[in-house]
């Protein structure tokens, strides 16, 4: 029994299991604060409960996927993007208006007082199918020439172009992004020649400063706003680019965000002190709460263990032997690491606010789940690969 329990500890990795468990108890503390000092009276101890009650079936949920082994997944992957396709064709139609309205985003469904947000499980599925094409292509194409390449990258468009045309359709900017950054991250790890990867990358700087030039102008904002641009994602560029330009009115929550976190300087102005309201605290705003009341040592303690949460999901990248999960752990990092990258960033104003999650801290369901899931993704290859180790009978357990 012993000798058992100790086979089934070795095939958990605590260096993804611990760091994300640091990060849920720092997402209820925040919340607490967040709702604490919220104008709008919310229900504080529901808000807690669901929570941590999406938490747990976050937890359930790893247990469950760490069961399943590469064979599994390789079968179900075409299924689960199907379905993830369908539900995101139906949320067009029976999305919340009542959201919509609120968020000019169709891409909530409402079950009497519970929301889901059915793309950020369709990112899990996304990633998925794309490990599967790559795999797939590069087993059948051992040769990397700049043909196999664009067939590959054909592949990968196919995939991708149903699923940012869906999100489009939604009017959710934020997570079209973040579609766009796991393809980034997993076109990168494909093996794809770098006369092409310099060619795009390149493109990708170029369409980024023509963007940015182009809102700088009344020439260029005509122009985007006949390609599809809307007022408010203009009033959040503004507002990145001047954040004190009208602190009450387009731009008082990224005012009002630098200001709580200035307000904490170095070590904070201590736990469930607030003296700066920032709207939407609770969901995209989460790190103001860490940075008012913990101070710079704080946002950074934060920031090392998404760091150590990352650097052990990439070293478990690195050492799979199957291709498969090797993808899917890439895109699976990719798509953390953007999270994280563009919350922060938001929210001391070094990029602009696009209403993205900051992992396992901010209140939803939804983007909990989806999280969690990713993670049950990553601790299944290596139970599964310890697995195969343990099962393999020794000399001594042949005599047995």
């Amino acid at each position: 029994m012993n000798r058992l329990r100790k086979n089934n500890d070795s095939r958990i990795d605590y260096g993804v299991i611990l760091p994300v468990f640091l990060l849920c108890l720092i997402g209820l503390l925040s919340l607490y604060v967040a709702l604490s000092h919220d104008p709008r009276d919310p229900n504080i101890f529901r808000n807690i409960v669901m929570q941590g009650v999406w938490y747990a079936v976050g937890a359930l949920a790893i247990v469950i996927i760490i069961h399943f082994d590469a064979k599994m997944l390789w079968r179900l992957t075409p299924f689960l993007y199907a379905i993830g396709l369908a539900v995101m064709l139906a949320l067009l139609k029976y999305y919340d208006p009542v959201l919509a309205a609120s968020t000019g985003s169709k891409n909530w469904f409402k079950f009497g007082t519970l929301t889901f947000q059915p793309s950020e499980l369709m990112k899990i599925a996304y990633i998925l199918m794309m490990a599967l094409i790559i795999t797939k292509h590069n087993v059948a194409n051992k040769l990397h020439t700049i043909k196999t390449d664009a067939l590959l990258i054909g592949k990968m468009l196919l995939i991708t172009l149903p699923v940012i045309g869906l999100v489009l359709a939604q009017k959710d900017f934020g997570t079209m992004l973040v579609f766009l950054a796991i393809f980034a991250g997993m076109f990168l790890m494909s093996g794809i020649s770098w006369l092409i990867v310099l060619p795009a990358i390149a493109l990708a700087v170029i369409l980024g400063v023509s963007l940015i030039f182009l809102v700088s102008t009344d020439t260029g904002r005509s122009l985007l706003t006949n390609l599809g641009f809307k007022s408010y994602q203009f009033a959040r560029i503004d507002s990145w680019l001047e954040p004190f330009h009208d602190p009450q009115g387009v731009s008082f929550q990224l005012a009002h965000a630098l200001m709580a976190i200035g307000s904490g300087g170095i070590f904070g102005t201590g736990y469930n002190v607030s003296h700066v309201y920032v709207p939407v605290r609770e969901s995209d705003m989460i790190f103001t709460v860490i940075g008012e009341n913990f101070g710079f040592v704080g946002g950074a303690f934060v920031i090392l263990v998404y760091f150590v949460l990352i650097y052990r999901m990439i070293r478990l990248c690195f050492d799979m032997n199957n291709e498969f999960y090797a993808y899917i752990a890439s895109g699976i990092v990719m798509m953390m690491l953007f999270h994280v990258f563009e919350n922060i960033g938001a929210n001391i104003g070094l990029l602009p606010l696009t209403g993205i999650p900051l992992p396992f801290i901010s209140q939803g369901g939804s983007s909990i789940l989806g999280n969690m899931i990713g993670i049950g993704l990553i601790l299944s290859m290596r139970y599964q690969s310890a697995g195969k180790q343990v099962m393999k009978p020794t000399r001594s357990s042949q005599h047995a």
